[in-house]
């Protein structure tokens, strides 16, 4: 039997679907998801498993232009994991077609690419008519050689096990290199913060919107086989952690539930889980910050 193992990055504007995509792959909610931009901070991996083939997939931050030095540290891992790739899958929203942003990840690709299988991905096709599916699928062609175009919806599943077969036959020869049991590469710890990072955006919406990070601080086993997790949320302001408790502290209450909820379901048992908020107005300066999720301090300069 010749099995074939490789990584695949996943590229694109923020939004454009990605981590949608990843979990479809994937089976299973590795990379969180919601309606805010800039949600995927590290560069998470998804294991998948397709016939004699593994694929892990980095699903990177997306590419957009960079203000802070947060923002600068994501866009470095984002292009760090094209370079690590064996193919990349470049995402495209097939409702907002070419925009500044993909402009500008087509000037990337052609000084990183050379040599590379680059895929593009046009998403959520059930938004547009078939004649400016068309166009556009053109349109990219010509602007840059891609081996193959895929017409996908993440959502609904459209096109995605045709897209997932391609990549079996397309991954490098060689063994498996996760075990077969695995589906992400990230720490449990990590997880669990970004799963609660992802109830205090959906819940906070305008309101904090990158001005907080989540760490998990401790992790406990516990004879009765269920988890005590105990988590601190670092926001830059007072005002923001008023925000983020809420009235009587129902705002951390909803959040911590829901968290708990679908940390129960991710581990397929108990948990315990405590929040604890902590105002500190420097965080996103500090390096061991950017090391708990995943991405370079320097990166950011």
């Amino acid at each position: 039997m010749t099995t074939r193992a490789g990584f695949i990055a996943l590229i694109g504007e923020p939004n454009a679907g990605k981590s949608t995509l990843l979990n479809r792959m994937v089976g299973a909610k590795v990379s969180i998801v919601t309606h805010k931009v800039q949600t995927t901070r590290a560069r998470i991996r998804g294991v998948a498993i397709e016939g004699d083939s593994q694929l892990i997939f980095v699903d990177t931050p997306g590419l957009f232009k960079p203000r802070r030095r947060l923002d600068r540290a994501m866009v470095a891992a984002a292009w760090g994991g094209v370079a690590d790739a064996d193919v990349t899958l470049l995402l495209i929203e097939a409702n907002r077609g070419i925009t500044e942003g993909v402009e500008r990840i087509l000037e990337g690709l052609g000084d990183i690419s050379k040599g590379r299988k680059v895929a593009l991905l046009i998403n959520k096709i059930d938004r547009v008519k078939s004649e400016t599916l068309l166009a556009l699928t053109k349109e990219m062609n010509d602007r840059f050689d891609f081996v193959e175009t895929y017409l996908i919806s993440a959502e609904k599943g459209h096109g995605v096990d045709t897209l997932r077969t391609w990549l079996a036959e397309n991954v490098p020869e060689g063994p498996w290199l996760y075990p077969e049991d695995q589906i992400a590469d990230l720490p449990l710890r990590m997880i669990a913060a970004e799963i609660t990072r992802e109830k205090l955006t959906l819940r906070l919406h305008q309101e904090l919107p990158y001005q907080l990070t989540v760490e998990t601080e401790n992790w406990e086993e516990r004879e009765d086989g269920s988890a005590r997790i105990d988590q601190i949320v670092y926001v830059m302001r007072d005002g923001h952690k008023g925000i983020l408790l809420g009235k009587g502290g129902e705002t951390a209450k909803a959040v911590s539930k829901a968290a708990r909820e679908e940390l129960e379901e991710f581990l397929g048992r108990r948990v315990h889980l405590f929040l604890q908020v902590k105002v500190r107005p420097n965080w996103l300066e500090e390096a061991e910050r950017y090391t708990e999720m995943g991405l370079n301090f320097k990166d950011g300069n």
